[in-house]
């Protein structure tokens, strides 16, 4: 049996090694937080966001093609017409917060924006625009569960998994360290772009009677890489100007728009210039000596 001064000598010993990991800890995620947001749900610590993210990849990547293997596709349309429907509508009132909150009084594309830390009514409408943002993010998860009960495997491609992957942490961070100022141009340009794309989706769901309205497929990922362009200069203004937000964030952001326009313009070219060829291809074939063949 232990000693009393032995085990208090333990306790003391394992409280001091123990000490460093929980200031680090407190440090990260609680003195540099934003004291405005940090208590509000998922926020507080890492660990909500990150037990979502690893459910979600162990789900589309593993359990839910087990569980579909010897299963139909599930129908779905009504679902992703009222689901798509209810994304749109989300993205724009975050557009609305934005240009009406400070996109259109206060902001400008052409400088550094820095965020204002007071508590008053509009800084919290601009901090609560950031965590609905957020939340739009980890319900957008949803996407690709879908793609998996309707056995659409072949499209949970690596930009998808990637692209719903990344956003949701990156946002997080952003309204758990600096909801306004700067970052918020993201979640303007990105939620107008998802009115547009959801809005696509949301008529495609519809129905084979709407397909020959949606001719403009392609035009979405234009929009997409011209977002990451404009996403990219930006951010890249921080590396000249100063203001109060963080010049470390340009290496998070520049860096995943340089990948996300080098995915998405991969997947423009294979998916819609590789189609053009091949069609091409096709109607030369299709005439030989003047005549049509069957």
């Amino acid at each position: 049996m232990q000693e009393p001064a032995t085990a208090e000598m333990a306790k003391y010993a394992s409280h001091n090694e123990s000490a460093p990991f929980k200031d680090y800890w407190n440090y990260l995620f609680v003195e540099l937080a934003d004291p405005r947001t940090n208590d509000w749900p998922l926020l507080t610590s890492p660990i909500p966001g990150l037990s979502i993210m690893a459910a979600y990849l162990i789900f589309v990547n593993y359990l839910g093609p087990w569980y579909m293997a010897d299963r139909k596709p599930f129908n779905l349309h009504k679902t992703l017409v009222i689901y798509n429907a209810l994304q749109v509508c989300v993205s724009v009132f975050l557009v609305y917060e934005a240009l009406d909150a400070i996109w259109l009084t206060k902001y400008s594309y052409f400088r550094c924006e820095p965020v204002d830390w007071s508590v008053t009514p509009e800084t919290m409408r601009i901090a609560r625009g950031f965590y609905i943002y957020f939340l739009a993010k980890i319900s957008e998860l949803l996407d690709t569960v879908f793609f998996v009960l309707r056995k659409k495997q072949k499209q949970i491609t690596f930009l998808h998994l990637y692209h719903h992957t990344t956003m949701p942490m990156i946002t997080w961070g952003a309204v758990k360290y600096y909801p306004g100022g700067h970052g918020s141009f993201i979640g303007l340009i990105n939620s107008f772009v998802h009115i547009i794309m959801y809005s696509y989706y949301m008529l495609a769901a519809m129905g084979p009677g709407l397909q020959k309205y949606l001719w403009w497929k392609k035009y979405l990922t234009t929009l997409q890489l011209i977002q990451f362009c404009l996403t990219f200069y930006h951010f890249l203004q921080l590396l000249w100007s100063d203001c109060d937000y963080p010049k470390w964030s340009v290496v998070i952001v520049l860096p995943n728009a340089i990948f996300f326009y080098y995915l998405f313009n991969d997947f423009y070219k294979k998916t819609y210039v590789g189609e053009e060829r091949s069609d091409k291809r096709l109607n030369g074939s299709a005439v030989s000596n003047g005549k049509k063949r069957d």
